[in-house]
């Protein structure tokens, strides 16, 4: 069952000869009883050290999530102190 759900954003951009091009990927960080899952990767709680927010200006940030195994970073565009306060509450229990 899904606790808390973060929408997160990744930029791609396309270089031809003559053209460039910008996607938007929109995707999700989805919290877990147990662990974390975005699109590609999954961090189970215990493996996770901390989570924190730079805030970008204009409603732009990115959120950070300390793994044993590195910082992954993810950009944001909405609110992410309820998604925030939930990933913390689990690690205080790990």
């Amino acid at each position: 069952m899904i606790i808390a759900s973060q929408p997160y954003y990744k930029v791609e951009r396309i270089v031809t000869a003559d053209n460039l091009e910008t996607i938007t990927h929109r995707r999700s960080l989805c919290l877990y009883s147990n662990r974390i899952v975005s699109a590609y990767r999954e961090f189970p709680i215990d493996e996770i050290f901390d989570i924190s927010f730079k805030d970008l200006g204009q409603g732009h940030g990115v959120l950070y999530l300390h793994t044993k195994h590195g910082v992954y970073a993810y950009t944001i565009e909405s609110d992410a102190e309820f998604f925030i306060s939930e990933v913390k509450k689990r690690l205080q229990s790990f």
